[in-house]
């Protein structure tokens, strides 16, 4: 590591920790229901939207109607775009032709599997990508069927943090808020500002926003040259605001029009976390004890540092065979300049290791750097951030009610090292709790490790609908135990919600489609709906006084139990695997020993 590197990974958290509060106490008003400086000139638009939408404003839902509705507005949506996706060759906005006979050359068909893992995708705020956009999509598909979901589901997310929050803070009543009005609150007030702000940013700094056909182009050699064009700030602000991560090319953050300079880098890293670690805050002030916010916060970044400082090290030390050559058994040589395979020059090692450990962290998945090509410790972090239930800081939204679904675990958990009923925030964790968390836990486990596991075993003749290449193994561009992770890391970032893809899997065929979609819907609702049941039950309960048997939860103790509980979890389930995989792949590299296709092993 380098002390230039250190010193960006250190401003950028202490940055995140100087917006966490500012942030936090703003959308505390926002849900609360209290002006803001905004409301002059927004709450016309909120009135209007409720109007149009037949919402009433004073009324609240049970955890089941609140639920009801996610699941309602979700259906709407994802149908909407499928169609969008469908029928984009008769829809304007459309120059290079997508979906009719006159398509460009390359162009990717819109099958029925795809469009509906793309639907299901940007449903669930995954925006797992199993095409390339500039080749696939029309501006008008991007615009209204995918820019419009970053803000969608990532308000969703929003509202459903809000709703666990107040079922930890209200007691005696049986309603946890109004689904609707807290979408449209999160939208109007959180995220349109803040989009339009960053997009004008992201202009500045040179990303692209037009409407024009793509741009031929001679090269030196003579040879012709495809510059893909369209409206990619305005997606772009809300795909990183958002935690969405689905970029307008396919190259993602790494792509000079998406992501021009350092300044734009670190502003989108910045914007990944602002919002979830906001969110810890405005936990803290709801239940009128900040301290609890700010415990949450000290978890988060607790395994934030740790991965950082994983992946980081493990990057900069590279491949100790290419380290070694022309030096005989020098195992524990470093590479020259680091592992610079498969990132980008501009971004080095730093912002690139900084970037995966950020994006997955959080339910992002955009990347800036290929995680394909990363060290076996360097893409042990991202998988294994992942799987930890993208709980550090994670998703707006779904970061802190993870982390909460793991702190009622602690506390049951602590509860039954002492012999009495475990409590949090004044209300007593009992048997429905325990059963709704432990629910969400297992799901998701269950969709990662059993979809995983069939991937690497399944078996399909040779041009067969489902899967044309024959052996699910056959689309990997790996074999050995870097290809297991290529499947482990699709169904965790699908199930996780995450988008984010090792990238060697090629995964645009009905088998993967269908079977990322089911996980990427498991990991988004059978997660939610427990967790809203989990709210509905503690709105209900009374407030206990606290005792001197109750265990505190603001302080040291508590942060180093919660941290314990969410890598003790995740080991326990998710090791195996990952042992089968990247800690297996590094072990063998440091032994200089790699697969080659064929599944023949190789010396240096």
């Amino acid at each position: 590591m380098t002390s230039n590197g250190l010193l960006q990974i250190t401003v950028f958290f202490l940055l995140v920790l100087a917006l966490t509060k500012p942030m936090g106490a703003f959308m505390t008003h926002i849900f609360e229901g209290k002006r803001t400086w905004l409301h002059p000139a927004l709450r016309p638009l909120e009135r209007l939207i409720y109007k149009l939408c037949g919402i009433q404003e004073d009324q609240e839902h049970r955890w089941t109607g609140y639920a009801a509705s996610l699941l309602m507005f979700s259906l709407a949506s994802l149908v909407l775009t499928y169609l969008i996706q469908r029928m984009q060759g008769f829809l304007p906005f459309n120059p290079q032709g997508f979906g009719t006979a006159h398509a460009a050359q390359g162009a990717t068909a819109m099958t029925p599997d795809l469009a509906f893992n793309t639907a299901v995708s940007f449903t669930t705020n995954t925006n797992w990508q199993a095409y390339t956009p500039e080749t696939t999509m029309s501006y008008l598909t991007q615009m209204v069927g995918l820019a419009t979901h970053n803000f969608f589901s990532a308000a969703a997310g929003i509202a459903i943090a809000i709703a666990l929050i107040r079922g930890f803070a209200r007691h005696t009543t049986e309603t946890i808020g109004n689904f609707w009005v807290d979408v449209v609150r999160a939208t109007v007030y959180v995220l349109l500002p803040l989009s339009v702000v960053i997009a004008l940013f992201f202009v500045s700094q040179g990303v692209i926003q037009n409407f024009a056909s793509y741009t031929k182009a001679t090269t030196l050699e003579g040879a012709v040259q495809t510059i893909a064009q369209g409206p990619v700030a305005s997606q772009e602000a809300i795909k990183i605001l958002g935690t969405n991560g689905g970029g307008f090319f396919n190259g993602n953050s790494a792509h000079p029009f998406e992501n021009p300079t350092p300044i734009s880098n670190f502003i989108q890293l910045l914007s990944i976390f602002i919002i979830p670690a906001g969110l810890t805050y405005t936990f803290g002030k709801m239940v009128k004890d900040t301290r609890q916010g700010w415990a949450l916060f000290a978890a988060m970044s607790v395994l934030f540092v740790a991965g950082v400082l994983v992946a980081y090290p493990g990057e900069q030390s590279g491949n100790p065979i290419l380290a070694s050559l022309g030096i005989e058994n020098h195992p524990t040589a470093t590479q020259p300049g680091g592992n610079m395979e498969g990132k980008e020059v501009r971004s080095g090692i730093a912002n690139s290791a900084l970037f995966a450990t950020v994006t997955t962290d959080a339910s992002c998945g955009a990347v800036n750097s290929m995680h394909d090509s990363f060290t076996p410790l360097g893409g042990l972090v991202p998988l294994v951030n992942i799987e930890l239930g993208e709980v550090v800081f994670g998703g707006v939204g779904a970061g802190l009610y993870g982390m909460l679904m793991f702190a009622i675990l602690a506390v049951f958990i602590a509860g039954l090292m002492v012999g009495r009923t475990p409590e949090y925030l004044g209300k007593k964790i009992e048997q429905k709790e325990v059963k709704m968390v432990m629910l969400a836990v297992l799901v998701l486990a269950a969709s990662i490790l059993l979809f995983s596991g069939a991937g690497a075993v399944i078996q399909f003749a040779k041009n067969s609908w489902i899967n044309p290449t024959g052996p699910a193994t056959a689309n990997l561009n790996n074999n050995g135990p870097h290809g297991l992770s290529e499947i482990l890391y699709a169904y965790s970032s699908g199930t996780g919600n995450n988008g984010s893809a090792l990238a060697g899997l090629s995964a645009n065929t009905p088998w993967y489609n269908l079977t990322i979609g089911l996980a990427m819907l498991i990991g988004r609702f059978l997660m939610i709906i427990p967790l809203l049941a989990v709210a509905g039950s503690l709105a209900q309960k009374r407030i206990v006084p606290a005792s001197a048997g109750t265990l505190p939860t603001h302080g040291a103790l508590f942060v180093g139990l919660l941290v314990g509980v969410v890598v003790i979890v995740s080991a326990l389930t998710f090791f195996p695997a990952l042992t089968l995989g990247p800690v297996v792949e590094h072990f063998l590299m440091m032994r200089h020993q790699l697969f080659a296709l064929l599944l023949i092993p190789v010396w240096s």
